[in-house]
């Protein structure tokens, strides 16, 4: 097995690719493996689009439900965990996270060597499946973001990655959508994420089309969405989600500089950020994420769960997502990066004014020793200080 290793990005040599290839054809059955051609954007060390392919359905579970479209995120303080990241000196390894694009500011301050985003919802599989492609067609912070909402980008983009975020917003902001790009934009996804190794139906194809349609139709205005439950005040629009400041004040989502952007981008070319179907505490996506980091040889450096555990509490199937949580090669600094929203009406000690949900960081071997009384135990036990 290949050492494990935390630090600066290390491009996975292409004969352990192609043996993370023979392992994951192996599971599903050498005649099912997916064949499709690599793209001819993939950077030297990548991993083919058939082993990305084949990695998606190696791990992924039968899809569940969950009452949101979660396009985006509705936790407006995610950021405020970014400065605690980079004073931990995390880096590299195994990122594993849940739900949308919020998972990009993430990795873009981790720089991880290879992440897995998985979520109950196959809708959330889809999803970064159009975000990937339209990451990979844009050079630039303001042609992704002019892709994404069906905006023309501007002339020279390329002079565009020196500007601010404000700048980037601004431009975006002060387009409508262009029928002719989007009808460009919308060739162009369909044709990359046919070449992306991932069997699709007719069906995954039209929920692709439709989620780009609606940041097309909301562009920054965007909000999260639920089905059956009011929308709720706190709720913030992509803008004030792109825009969001770190806990000192500082602009720090993925989009906040050309080289958080780049660094998410580098992994997308090189298919290593990789979505996939499943629950927390279910029987098979976390442990085949964990078999998948040990053939690899990288240990878990942070574990993004949102507010999930709080459903899985409220379920009965808490103590199966930390058993799961225990299968992972861990760093020791390893953490847990959690949203907590105060619905019993406890402000959580991390609480920052102004902000209904709490952001924290909690070591992975905390939560993994168990013993929790609680989901407010769990949540509140040694928790980071992120100042």
């Amino acid at each position: 097995m290949a050492e494990r290793r935390r630090g600066t990005f290390l491009p996975l040599s292409l004969p352990l690719a192609l043996a993370l290839c023979a392992v994951a054809a192996c599971d599903r059955g050498a005649s099912q493996a997916v064949t499709s051609p690599a793209r001819s954007t993939s950077p030297a060390g990548a991993l083919p689009d058939s082993v990305f392919g084949a990695l998606i359905e190696r791990i992924s579970e039968p899809a569940g439900y969950f009452d949101t479209d979660n396009l985006i995120s509705n936790e407006r303080g995610y950021l405020k965990v970014v400065g605690a990241l980079d004073r931990l000196g995390l880096h590299g390894g195994g990122y594993v996270g849940v739900g949308p694009d919020q998972n990009y500011s993430y990795i873009a301050r981790l720089g991880p060597d290879l992440a897995f985003i998985t979520d109950i919802r196959r809708d959330n599989l889809l999803e970064h499946l159009l975000l990937k492609a339209l990451v990979e067609r844009a050079p630039t912070r303001v042609e992704f973001l002019s892709g994404l909402l069906g905006r023309p980008a501007p002339p020279d983009p390329g002079a565009w990655s020196v500007r601010s975020l404000d700048e980037v917003v601004t431009w975006v902001d002060g387009h409508r959508a262009d029928s002719a790009v989007v009808v460009a934009l919308r060739e162009q996804v369909d044709r990359a994420v046919s070449e992306m190794g991932i069997p699709l139906t007719d069906e995954d194809r039209a929920t692709i089309a439709r989620f780009h349609e609606e940041f097309i139709r909301w562009g920054m205005d965007l909000r999260f969405t639920s089905f059956g439950r009011r929308p709720r005040p706190y709720y913030p629009t992509y803008r004030q989600l792109v825009l969001e400041t770190d806990i000192e004040g500082e602009p720090s989502s993925w989009l906040a500089s050309a080289t958080g952007y780049e660094t998410v981008r580098a992994l997308h070319l090189s298919n290593r950020i990789v979505p996939v179907v499943g629950d927390l505490s279910g029987p098979r996506a976390v442990r085949e994420i964990g078999r998948v980091m040990e053939e690899v040889g990288v240990e878990l450096t942070a574990f993004y769960t949102s507010n999930v555990e709080f459903y899985l509490a409220g379920g009965g199937t808490l103590a199966a997502w930390l058993d799961n949580l225990a299968t992972l090669p861990a760093d020791p600094d390893a953490v847990i990066i959690r949203s907590y929203f105060p619905t019993s009406g406890l402000p959580h000690p991390s609480s920052v004014p102004g902000y209904y949900s709490t952001q924290t960081l909690q070591p992975v071997s905390v939560a993994v020793a168990g013993g929790f009384g609680s989901y407010w135990d769990l949540v509140t036990r040694q928790v980071l200080d992120l100042r």
